[in-house]
Order: structure tokens, then C-alpha cells, then sequence
């Protein structure tokens, strides 16, 4: 026992999870020293290799630090980071797989919509004690909303997804509160849960998004809130098909308490339907962000959901940055307004450079996910050594500790700028990565 925690499971990946959950509640504090790896076999009745096995997980995803003789220990370090430090240095000459981030050549320019902003601005200068929210974009974004079934809600403005689902978690939550996320999942929102005294309930993912049964046995377990990423699930691709939408929506029904948070951060640029859940529960916020079809930079997202929820969110907005830039918002409509980019042809672009690395994976016996957006997710039986050996190839992939609680290992593969005859190239490496060739026997 440390303190007045006790370490729990039977498997690796319990054992890191409670850890985990531990330190992101506080119960374990940065520094402190967890038990030796033999004496917590035997106080869990497990193999010691179990337990090496969770303490290697622990430090892939930066939790704790590992001094030899000296033991193991929460790193000093908050946690809250410890995923985003999980990257690959990607060395010259080494192909970039692993950023996750949009094409450049596929990104509208911004030149001419601020511009058009800033005359606006200049004619309609924004002072303080003005609306927070832009009067057209607000218009467009109800019409948009409204054609792809949102409930119609009060709108707001944040600065990006992350903004938005880390104001909407704290108007409704206290610490301790549990929240049901994706695994494998969003790092940065892995990593605001417990930033925010919050703990984390895993719920499995597949190609449709969240597994109900794990969504309802989250809820029952005592998850307040729910996270589900409608279309391109980072790292895996999932889109909500409209028959998962329905049994997540019962599964709901039967717990309207629910705070309901959706992150439809691939509009845009997906070429699947949306299909949400929201207004099936008594608080609930659609999340929908700019950056992946207009620019990472605009840094800005629109949000609505019932009227406490938007009230709240607004009214804490009000005593810190007070509004996102109109300036921004303008410029934002502007894009909009003049159809600065294709999303046919956007989503085309994506969708054919996702499904050629998973045709060429798939003729090699690699099987993949990636049913929208510019990421694919290959489960691996070894994540270190496949992103080691992948790195040697000449391809930097994301390691799926970035992205994984309970969750299997696997890796991020972004396909953003790959190119066709990059496909079968990629392909050649994972098959390879995952299935070594045996070490030469030297007589």
C-alpha cells in the first residue's frame, strides 16, 4: 500500500491503469516511490514480468521514471504532459509519418480573408461590452448545424476543441468525477482529463466508434461524462455509422445525467456522414473546429449544446480571454462565406491516400484501420520495436502510447502527404517492422 492507495489488477495494462488513474487523481504524488517490481507480484499474486510489463508501459507514456537500484517513482513532472512528450525526433532525411497534421497544399490560403477582416474591423472597430460571437458566423454556423442534424442550441466560441471540452468538462464536473474517453483516444484530451482532477474510464473503440457495451458498463460504473469523437477518431479513423448512433443513444437514454460532449473536429474534410448523438441527455456540447480543413493557426471552434451548458461556458469565458478575436471569427466567415475549400475534394484526397496504404497493408497481411480522416491505426504486437525499426526504415510513425490507456498496442500512421507511389513503400516497412526476421545464429 502507498499512502492510502492500493495498486490493483491482474494484467499489465490494469496494473498501469490503476497507476495511472492514481496519479491523475492525486492519490499518487510526482516523486513518489512505487513498490519494487517482485514485492508487488507478490502482493497481486501475478508473474513479476506482468508487473515489469505495466512499469514499461508507465514510463512510454511518462508517468513515472525508472533510477535502476533506486526504483521506480511518479515522475516529478506533472502527468498532464506526459503524452505529449511521447514523440519521435525525426532525424534528416527521415520521412514524417507521425505529425498529424493536415496538407499544407490542401489548406485554403488565409491572405485574402484577413484582409477582408481587417477592412471590416477597421470600418466596425470591436471594443469591450461587444457580443462575443461574430452575428454571421454565428448564422452560419446554425444553418450548417442544423443541415447535418444538430439540435438547434445557443452558439459559442472557443479557441479550438480542446478549449471547448476543457470549459464544458469544468462547468459541470468536480474532481474525482469520472470521464468516459475513447481508447485509443485523443492524447491531448487524455492528458486535460486528469489536468483537471478528472479520472478516466477507457471505452474500447472500433471502426463505428465507442463500443456501447463499454460506454454502458462506463456509465454504470459511474462516468459523469462522455466523450465521443463523431468522425476521423484520432488515432484510429472511427465514424459514428447511423447504427451506432442509435445504440449509443439508447445506451444513453438510459442515463440522461450524462454531461455529453461530441468533437466533430473532421468537418470539412471527411468524407463520411455526420451522424450525432446529441440532446439525448440533459447537458450536452457539440464541439466543431476549423483547424484541419482551414489552418491549425486560426485556433478557433464553434460550440453549442443546451442553454445552462453554452451559459456556462460563456460566462467563465467572460472572466479570461473575455471573447476569441473577431478579427479571427471574421476572417473565419469570410472563408466560409467564399467556399475557400472544396470539402468534396479535400475529402477525396484524404480518403484516397488512407485507403491505398490500407490496400497495400491489407495485400501484405497487415491489417489496419482508418475509415475517415487523414490517420491510419495499425495494431502492432511490439510498439517500441516497431517504430524503432520503422525509424531505421526511413519512416517516422507515431507510437500508439500517445493515444492508449487499456487499449492494445499499435501505431499512428499520418497519410496526409503521402503520395501514391509511397504507398507500397510504407506497406513494405510495417510488414516488415511487425515481423522482424529472425536474429542470425552465429556457431
Amino acid at each position: 500500500m502507498l499512502g492510502e492507495y492500493r495498486i490493483e489488477g491482474r494484467r499489465a495494462a490494469e496494473i498501469a491503469t490503476s497507476v495511472e488513474r492514481a496519479v491523475g487523481a492525486g492519490e499518487l504524488e510526482p516523486g513518489q516511490l512505487l513498490p519494487p517490481m517482485r514485492e508487488l507480484a507478490d502482493r497481486l499474486g501475478v508473474n513479476p514480468n506482468t508487473v515489469a510489463a505495466a512499469y514499461r508501459t508507465l514510463r512510454e507514456r511518462g508517468v513515472i521514471e525508472t533510477a535502476g537500484r533506486r526504483g521506480s517513482r511518479v515522475r516529478p513532472k506533472p502527468a498532464t504532459t506526459a503524452r505529449e512528450s511521447i514523440r519521435v525526433d525525426v532525424p534528416e532525411g527521415v520521412r514524417d509519418l507521425a505529425d498529424g497534421n493536415p496538407d499544407p497544399a490542401l489548406l485554403p490560403s488565409l491572405a485574402k480573408a484577413f484582409a477582408a477582416a481587417a477592412a471590416w474591423t477597421d470600418r466596425e472597430p470591436v471594443l469591450y461590452g461587444g457580443e462575443p460571437v461574430e452575428p454571421e458566423l454565428e448564422q452560419i454556423a446554425h444553418a450548417e448545424l442544423a443541415a447535418d442534424g444538430v439540435p438547434d442550441g445557443p452558439v459559442g466560441v472557443t479557441s479550438g476543441s480542446l478549449d471547448a471540452i476543457e470549459r464544458v468538462l469544468t462547468a459541470h464536473l468536480k474532481p474525482g468525477d469520472a470521464v468516459a474517453v475513447e481508447d485509443p483516444g485523443w492524447g491531448s484530451l487524455l492528458d486535460l482529463v486528469p489536468a483537471l482532477g478528472l479520472r478516466t474510464a477507457p471505452v474500447a473503440v472500433d471502426d463505428e466508434g465507442p463500443v456501447p457495451g463499454d460506454v454502458r458498463r462506463a456509465l454504470e460504473g459511474g462516468a459523469r461524462a462522455l466523450v465521443v469523437t463523431d468522425r476521423a477518431q484520432n488515432p484510429t479513423g472511427a465514424a459514428v455509422t447511423a447504427t451506432r448512433a442509435r445504440a449509443l443513444r439508447s445506451v444513453l437514454a438510459d442515463h440522461p445525467r450524462t454531461l455529453l460532449i461530441e468533437d466533430d473536429h473532421g468537418h470539412r474534410f471527411v468524407d463520411r456522414p455526420l451522424h450525432p448523438l446529441a440532446d439525448v441527455t440533459h447537458h450536452w456540447a457539440f464541439v466543431r473546429s476549423v483547424a484541419k480543413a482551414y489552418g491549425p493557426d486560426l485556433r478557433l471552434a464553434v460550440l453549442t449544446g443546451d442553454a445552462v451548458t453554452v451559459d456556462r461556458v460563456r460566462g467563465r469565458q467572460r472572466l479570461g480571454p473575455g471573447w476569441v478575436s473577431r478579427l479571427t471569427q471574421r476572417a473565419v466567415v469570410r472563408l466560409w462565406a467564399d467556399g475557400a475549400v472544396d470539402a468534396r475534394a479535400v475529402a477525396a484526397a484524404y480518403g484516397s491516400r488512407r485507403d491505398a496504404l490500407i490496400g497495400a497493408l491489407a495485400e501484405r497481411g497487415v491489417a489496419a484501420h482508418g475509415r475517415s480522416g487523414m490517420n491510419v491505426w495499425v495494431p502492432v504486437p511490439d510498439e517500441t520495436g516497431a517504430v524503432a525499426r520503422l525509424l531505421h526504415a526511413g519512416w517516422a510513425v507515431a507510437p500508439g502510447a500517445r493515444f492508449r490507456m487499456s487499449a492494445p498496442p499499435g501505431i499512428r500512421i499520418t497519410v496526409s502527404t503521402l503520395t501514391g507511389d509511397e504507398a507500397g513503400r510504407v506497406a513494405d516497412a510495417v510488414a516488415s517492422a511487425i515481423n522482424p526476421p529472425p536474429a542470425r545464429r552465429y556457431v
